[in-house]
């Protein structure tokens, strides 16, 4: 898997970090009615694969994921758990 970077307007790349980590998974908590697949989503995922987690994104039950979404986490099965709380 590789990622595109995006750069800030100093050409700086951009970066994030996760809501909170173990030595076993990243999570990402989102509290949205519907999810898309974000920069956010691609970089964490990446991270998670590059240093052998998972990655566990939480939502609310009531969130709707995008087809691209479900699309990605399909590939990426191994490495992206989404759970609906």
């Amino acid at each position: 898997m590789t990622v595109e970077y995006r750069y800030t307007k100093h050409q700086v790349a951009r970066g994030t970090r996760a809501d909170a980590e173990r030595n076993d998974a990243f999570f990402l908590l989102k509290n949205v009615t519907s999810l898309r697949l974000t920069y956010q989503i691609r970089l964490l995922t990446f991270r998670a694969k590059d240093t052998g987690r998972k990655l566990v994104i939480r939502i609310p039950s009531v969130c709707k994921l995008h087809p691209e979404l479900r699309a990605f986490q399909k590939e990426h099965s191994k490495t992206i758990r989404i759970e609906k709380v």
